[in-house]
């Protein structure tokens, strides 16, 4: 099952009905009013709708009303929250080591494994280096998010000495 099936069934679970190849007047890739999500005609792959669809689903989750202007500070705040969940739905720590496993070592690499875009796992990344800095140890890992995305497994030693 792809990420985006998988988004669509989290959909139907909480009663949300996401409709495709809708044509907007505006460059939106995707709305949400209540319960519908409309994903744009221009959306093509379905990697690029699971990436406008988590969003949706996060506006869904952590949103209220109507805040489509963007020139209005609290619209901003609520669209980056959507933004955030639909990182943490998409993206986690978890996931990027996982990549690595998979012997994943470029950002296009990583960004097919967990099936988003790659401006999408940019804009994940760079929300994770202003959230942890430009590391970050998730159990046996250390995730360096500068230069560049890298994943190194810790390697513990124990050291004997003779008492």
């Amino acid at each position: 099952m792809t990420t985006y099936e998988e988004l669509l069934d989290e959909a139907e679970q909480n009663n949300v009905l996401i409709l495709e190849n809708v044509h907007f007047e505006s460059q939106s890739d995707g709305l949400i009013n209540g319960n519908v999500i409309g994903l744009s005609d221009k959306l093509k792959t379905s990697v690029e709708k699971a990436c406008i669809a988590a969003e949706e689903l996060g506006h869904y989750h952590t949103t209220a009303g109507n805040i489509i202007d963007p020139t209005i500070p609290g619209n901003r705040q609520q669209e980056k929250k959507a933004r955030l969940w639909a990182f943490n739905r998409m993206i986690t720590l978890d996931k990027l080591i996982s990549a690595w496993e998979h012997s994943c070592r470029n950002r296009y690499e990583i960004a097919e494994y967990l099936e988003v875009t790659e401006a999408f796992l940019q804009e994940a990344i760079d929300d994770y280096r202003s959230k942890f800095g430009i590391m970050v140890t998730k159990g046996d890992y250390i995730i360096t998010f500068e230069p560049a995305l890298s994943v190194r497994k810790i390697v513990w030693m124990e050291v004997i000495t003779e008492g």
